[in-house]
């Protein structure tokens, strides 16, 4: 009886010491705000490098190129932080970019000329806003210390980007999408959807209500259809 009484209050303290830990695990899981935003931002990262690689190889303007090399570097690094991260959180991510994204490759992969160089600059300019606003939420409203420090960093090099992409887009003469008041990107260009940006493929860290930049726009961009 002794022997059943002290294997009794054995298996109670490995329940007892394990409940801790188990609690602990509960806690790690990193909230649906934080996954998405892991995962959309790799899917962001993805279809950059292969803009990138399209704008170095299809450009017909020096700062496209120029651009496409930078950006290609740039996503290339935060991808890797991206992947590390999510390895430590334990949370899976695309293998490939969204439908919407692969559809916007696929223009750019026939277009030509300047018309490329003008496709190239609006769809960057979509994912840019998009993806500097879904990096604000996820500082503003992310629980993980981890993905919020990785959205900080990840914000400059966005902005940097987006500066360099409004000049060139001034310079062409292509319409520039403005955040409205609603954090909803205002018109500037139809024809090419940001990456990630129907309802059906929300944008990075987003919602479904948020619509691609230049959803609703009455100016058509120019080199798009």
């Amino acid at each position: 009886m002794l022997g059943i009484k002290r294997l009794g209050l054995l298996a109670a303290l490995v329940v007892v010491g394990l409940a801790p830990a188990t609690a602990a695990q509960a806690a790690a899981q990193p909230s649906t705000q934080d996954t998405q935003y892991l995962q959309a931002l790799h899917q962001v990262n993805l279809f950059e490098i292969t803009a990138g690689d399209l704008a170095q190889q299809k450009g017909q303007n020096q700062d496209v190129k120029r651009l496409g090399e930078m950006f290609k570097t740039d996503h290339t690094q935060l991808d890797q932080t991206v992947k590390n991260t999510a390895q430590q959180l334990n949370v899976t991510l695309p293998g490939e970019p969204t439908a919407d994204q692969q559809k916007v490759l696929d223009r750019l992969g026939n277009a030509s000329g300047g018309e490329f160089d003008r496709a190239w600059v609006t769809s960057q300019l979509a994912v840019h806003v998009q993806a500097i606003q879904a990096t604000q939420t996820e500082i503003s409203q992310g629980s993980e210390q981890s993905v919020v420090q990785l959205a900080q960093d990840a914000l400059p090099v966005l902005q940097a980007q987006n500066d360099e992409l409004v000049a060139l887009a001034q310079q062409l003469g292509i319409p520039v999408p403005q955040a409205s008041p609603s954090g909803t990107p205002s018109p500037g260009g139809t024809g090419t959807p940001a990456p990630g940006g129907t309802t059906e493929s929300p944008a990075p860290g987003g919602t479904t209500e948020s619509p691609a930049p230049g959803g609703t726009t009455e100016t058509p961009a120019p080199g798009t259809s």
